[in-house]
């Protein structure tokens, strides 16, 4: 059986390159040269840079909960370790350690949560969030600490900003010296 007036599909010119694809209404601005209907507004790559800088400020590093990871830790962005890791942790971004992780060795970042175990000592940090199930082993020093009920610590903690702060005037304001 065959079928009669159908329209067949074009044949497609293969001699011709293809056209390049035209500039979309958000690369073009309207412009306050009454001369000229439209012209190239630069400003969306600059902010398109812009917000590419502030998310990689902003990226985050994981270390997953079947891993486990010996070595040390050193940027500017953000740690979240859902395993265990060993070794000194240096970031100038946030760290925080979920349930279930356990970290085991220094600490120096701006923002430290703790939903974990950390083994060793919080060197310093502008906030530090010991959560419900957090446990840390170790010293602490911090700008802000904030404790949840529940949370266990064994260590000295120093907490608080000296800014501002009295000097002692009084007694023995030099250390003891060892002989």
């Amino acid at each position: 059986m065959a079928i009669f007036n159908q329209p067949s599909a074009p044949k497609r010119d293969t001699s011709a390159p293809p056209e390049p694809p035209k500039p979309t209404e958000s690369a073009l601005s309207r412009s306050p040269d009454p001369g000229s209907e439209f012209s190239f507004n630069p400003a969306p790559a600059q902010a398109s840079r812009t917000a590419v800088a502030e998310r990689s400020e902003g990226k985050e590093s994981l270390i997953a909960s079947d891993l486990t990871i010996e070595g040390k830790i050193e940027g500017a962005g953000h740690i979240r370790i859902a395993g265990r890791f060993k070794g000194d942790v240096h970031v100038q971004g946030d760290l925080t350690i979920e349930v279930g992780a356990k970290v085991n060795g220094g600490v120096r970042a701006r923002k430290v949560v703790i939903a974990g175990e950390l083994e060793g000592n919080i060197e310093s940090a502008q906030r530090v969030e010991l959560l419900e199930s957090g446990v840390i082993i170790g010293d602490l020093k911090a700008e802000t600490l904030l404790v949840a009920a529940g949370s266990r610590m064994k260590g000295q903690v120093e907490f608080g900003s000296d800014k501002g702060a009295p000097k002692s005037s009084g007694g023995n304001a030099e250390p003891a010296k060892a002989s």
